[in-house]
């Protein structure tokens, strides 16, 4: 059974992805969930942070339940803007779900000593990155209690 999120409204999630590929498919399997989502995309990690600083064209951006973040991004990679998000009082408590191609320990180590909340590699099979994608709103957005009203 799926909790109701009608009175906090949709489940606001950062996607900062820059293989639009990768985004369609994301895209895809989020719409696939049960739980009402808005899904906001950026393509580096530079517009990452100015989405998460409401700056410039996101100054009216929602502050996001949920970030999906890419490790191999251009202008700053995500380990970069994984440790700025979680030095930052204000952004800190947002779950941070590495979303990445790359399964090298060194990148895992190096998230998680950023204080990354998971650490999943993509699946190159489309069946199973919609699994991928399901198991996470359901962890996120079923099983673990957020901030702002949300299950």
């Amino acid at each position: 059974m799926t909790p109701s999120v009608a009175s906090a409204g949709p489940i606001q999630i950062l996607l900062v992805e820059d293989n639009p590929g990768d985004v369609v498919l994301t895209r895809e399997a989020l719409r696939e969930c049960r739980i009402s989502n808005g899904i906001h995309v950026v393509g580096d990690g530079e517009k990452a942070l100015a989405f998460l600083g409401r700056e410039g064209e996101y100054r009216d951006a929602p502050r996001p339940d949920l970030i999906l973040l890419d490790i191999n991004l251009p202008r700053m990679n995500g380990i970069e803007v994984l440790g700025v998000i979680k030095s930052r009082p204000e952004l800190m408590g947002i779950p941070v779900v590495i979303l990445s191609s790359s399964s090298a320990e060194e990148d895992i180590i190096r998230a998680y000593g950023r204080h990354a909340n998971c650490f999943i590699t993509k699946p190159l099979d489309l069946a199973q990155f919609i699994k991928v994608m399901g198991a996470i709103e359901e962890f996120w957005f079923t099983v673990v209690k957020l901030p702002g009203g949300h299950p």
